[in-house]
């Protein structure tokens, strides 16, 4: 018998918003600007290319509004490339999309004991280790992540109204955290606005750099395309979406600014300025090895740090949620248009949420911590695909939907969208020196195993269809 059991709606706006924000700012916004923002852009060049870069989302972010009150399902860009294109080109969306956003559920959890080694003192390297690809992986951190793993697989399917609260208290821990560290800076006597200079990296031209920065925005920004997912269990209209994710994609820009400004402008002793400090990082170990936890540490003490690993607790752990809500949701909407087997789209019957969807990432996501980050990150490199190729498709569909309705804003975001992404997509698989953000060898054979298992998958499903 058909399982008549529903998604409730029980997610209210600001739930919606810390879900959004959660899964945009991860443990990477704490350490991009050391090894990213200020070696490819400096702290002028990054503020500017956050500037465009959240410019671009929010104009892909019209267009998933556009399509969220067309389509106000679960599902999300799998519902808007099938009612646009058909089934075909859904799968091909989803089969990319549903890795960018799995991937990131262990990658948050692994980040856990990161947060041991550099903060804590190695507290959970305990237990045998062994190394994968050079990472030397720990069994206390194996258990710290499977422990993460385990506990938020079952607060989501215990109901979406629990994990929205929860999410929400996260995220306020994340930017209160940053907020306090900003405070600081502000009015330290020693952090002076010439400290910033120079305003981009020594050496690389400051368009370069720019447009090095920019290309990082798929990886930079997913998580506001997380709320059409989540879209069966708004206790609101559909209408205040738009809002709620342009002010998800401020904050985001707004937090990735803020740290890699603080980061800049806080010079450790001995250097001349952040240049000469972040050139000098590979010689660097403990703190001095992580810019912005120093530069916290440098405004206020123990007690910068400690507020630095609040956010950065709060940032991780909403994003293990945030995707695993997402990722759930996106295959129960495939279960329901016979994509997936029947068995993903049954919701639990008390808690009204996708529980063997949620139970199926749990799976996954529980072999990631036996192989540690650096294989991980193969997959995360190249996961930046499927989040490019869902704006591209929702893009699409709100711009043939538009031309139907003869809505030229759409229209117009809709083509703007979609020559972004295919730019995104391009500046990840075409290797650029100028650039140096496209993928590396082992994610190009990550991303040639995904596409032959997606193959193999979609033959297998058209066969037992015409049987």
């Amino acid at each position: 018998m058909e399982n008549k059991t529903k998604l409730e709606k029980k997610l209210s706006p600001l739930n919606v918003w810390s879900l959004a924000l959660g899964c945009i700012i991860g443990w990477g916004a704490f350490v991009m600007p050391g090894n990213t923002f200020l070696v490819k852009a400096g702290p002028l060049g990054t503020m500017i290319a956050m500037g465009i870069a959240a410019l671009i989302m929010i104009i892909i972010s019209f267009n998933y509004h556009f399509m969220i009150n067309k389509f106000p399902v679960a599902g999300g860009e799998f519902t808007y490339t099938q009612k646009a294109f058909g089934q075909n080109h859904a799968f091909i969306c989803s089969w990319f999309l549903g890795l960018s956003y799995l991937a990131i559920v262990p990658l948050n959890a692994t980040a856990l004991a990161l947060i041991g080694r550099n903060l804590m003192n190695n507290i959970f390297q305990i237990g045998f280790h062994y190394s994968v690809a050079g990472y030397d992986i720990y069994f206390g951190e194996i258990i710290l992540a499977v422990a993460a793993l385990l506990l938020f697989a079952l607060l989501s399917i215990r109901g979406v109204k629990f994990t929205g609260v929860f999410q929400t208290g996260l995220v306020f821990a994340l930017v209160g955290g940053v907020l306090i560290i900003a405070v600081a800076a502000i009015v330290n006597p020693n952090v002076r606005f010439s400290n910033l200079t120079p305003g981009f990296y020594p050496g690389n031209g400051a368009v370069s750099g720019i447009l090095a920065v920019v290309a990082v925005a798929p990886w930079a920004f997913v998580g506001f395309d997380t709320i059409p997912q989540a879209a069966e269990e708004f206790m609101f209209s559909a209408k205040k979406t738009k809002f709620i994710m342009v002010l998800s994609i401020l904050f985001g820009a707004a937090v990735y600014v803020v740290l890699n400004t603080v980061t800049a402008a806080v010079v450790p002793q001995g250097y001349s300025d952040w240049a000469a400090y972040i050139d000098d990082l590979p010689n660097q170990t403990g703190l001095l090895s992580l810019p912005t936890f120093h530069a916290g540490y440098q405004l206020l003490g123990t007690a910068g740090v400690i507020f630095l690993g609040i956010a950065v607790s709060g940032a991780i752990l909403s994003g293990i949620i945030g995707f695993y809500m997402a990722t759930s949701r996106l295959l129960y909407s495939m279960s329901k248009e016979n994509v997936l087997p029947v068995w993903f789209g049954e919701l639990h019957q008390e808690y009204k949420t996708p529980a063997n969807a949620i139970l199926f990432v749990l799976a996954i996501a529980l072999i990631a911590p036996f192989f540690g980050r650096t294989a991980l990150g193969w997959i995360v490199d190249m996961s930046s695909i499927g989040a490019a190729i869902g704006y591209g498709y929702t893009s699409l569909a709100a711009y043939k939907f538009a031309k139907i309705e003869k809505n030229n804003q759409i229209k117009l975001t809709g083509i703007i969208g979609s020559i972004m992404a295919l730019v995104f997509i391009v500046l990840l698989l075409v290797p650029i020196p100028m650039f140096n953000c496209s993928l590396g060898k082992e994610a190009y054979i990550c991303l040639i195993i995904w596409i032959a298992l997606g193959v193999i998958f979609y033959f297998s499903a058209r066969m037992k269809k015409s049987t």
